[in-house]
């Protein structure tokens, strides 16, 4: 029997891979003779650094960088075990956990530590990079990132801006002589999993300044100000439909950046990732699927990583379950995904805190428990 072990982590108690062997263990005590391929995945948020690190065997990098109001930061990221891709989480650098919530600034908050991010993975020599860009606190149209690669955006005298996606509004010319020339020739995939236009009423400004602290006056005010950078970069780039395009704005306009002056393509995080560790070319092998996440509900079917694991399954007919921390409201809308059974780790009535803290051994005996339910099943006389 070969078994395919692909959970996303329990975020606040356990990583993916750490979810990946509590279940192998269990499955081992009914299974021993089993063959097992444990494959840590995310959706492209939280928690992908480690995934795909842990899944291709790579390495950890740590830099300093400039944080969203310019303090510096420890920011993490990863290099696959091939030392060609590197992956990044925006959030690290420029994310609204680094910042208190009464210290968020939508106005003046910069994605430059993101671009310094990016820059030292390509002093590494990657070839490829895959972004994350879930969890911003900018809102400044991704201006942060292009600078600390070298473009320059100035007013109407030639000097240059401030940081922020206010200082937009009087943006005049922008600069690309100097734009890092390595990011052409390299692969840059961005995990993306919001369709929102740059600017409107479903722009950043709009839908996601709130959350970092704008008020009304400043979301119209960043909102305008976005408008006036996407015309200069439009008439820059002499890519005019960016600003419409889904996605652009994600983190605060930074998809638009990357869109106007990289290659990047933006993609669905779960597709991303599974096709980061060639997943199907590994799930087709195997004669059982489990996944799992920290919360299994409604929103699971809309692109979290266990509805990519069993559509990537289903191909090939090959059953999956799916074993969460816990099960919401809708949580059975995934087994029109491709998910056969869903089990919750509790035994039984249990607090929120023991589960945070015996995660891994309730992991494993419920994978257990599971495997003993299949073993059974496959002697039945049906």
């Amino acid at each position: 029997m070969h078994i395919l072990i692909a959970p996303d982590s329990y975020k606040g108690s356990l990583s993916a891979l750490d979810v990946a062997e509590a279940m192998e263990t269990g499955a081992k005590r009914v299974f021993p003779g089993a063959a097992f391929d444990l494959v840590p995945i995310a959706d492209g948020g939280e928690g992908t650094v480690d995934a795909l690190v842990a899944a291709t065997n790579g390495t950890f990098r740590e830099t300093r960088v400039k944080g969203p109001k310019g303090d510096p930061v420890n920011a993490k990221w990863g290099l696959f075990g091939d030392g060609k891709t590197a992956v990044i989480e925006m959030a690290s650098a420029s994310g609204l956990p680094l910042l208190a919530p009464d210290d968020r600034d939508a106005l003046n908050a910069c994605t430059y530590g993101t671009g310094e991010l990016v820059r030292a993975a390509l002093d590494e020599g990657v070839t490829a990079i895959i972004l994350g860009i879930g969890g911003s606190a900018t809102n400044d149209g991704g201006t942060g990132f292009a600078r600390a690669l070298g473009a320059k955006f100035l007013d109407g005298s030639g000097n240059a801006l401030p940081p922020g996606g206010a200082a937009l509004a009087n943006l005049a010319s922008i600069d690309l002589s100097g734009l890092d020339p390595r990011l052409a020739k390299t692969d840059i995939r961005v995990a993306c999993d919001v369709d929102n236009p740059l600017c409107g009423p479903r722009g950043a400004s709009a839908v996601f300044g709130p959350q970092k602290g704008a008020t009304p006056a400043q979301v119209k005010q960043l909102d305008a100000a976005l408008g006036v950078f996407a015309a200069v970069a439009a008439k820059t780039t002499g890519k005019t439909q960016v600003a419409e395009t889904a996605g652009a704005g994600a983190a605060g306009g930074l998809g638009a950046a990357l869109l106007y002056f990289t290659g990047a393509a933006l993609m669905p995080g779960v597709t991303l990732v599974l096709d980061a560790v060639n997943f199907d070319a590994r799930v087709k092998k195997a004669d059982l699927v489990f996944t799992g996440e920290g919360r299994t509900d409604f929103q699971t079917a809309y692109g979290k990583a266990p509805a990519g694991v069993a559509q990537a399954a289903k191909k090939y007919g090959i059953p999956v379950v799916c074993l969460s921390g816990g099960m919401g409201k809708g949580a059975d809308d995934v087994l029109a995904q491709g998910i056969d059974a869903i089990f919750s780790i509790a035994p039984g009535p249990i607090s929120l805190q023991e589960c945070l803290e015996n995660g891994k051994e309730l992991l494993q005996n419920a994978a257990e428990r599971i495997c003993r339910l299949l073993k059974a099943g496959a002697g039945l006389k049906i």
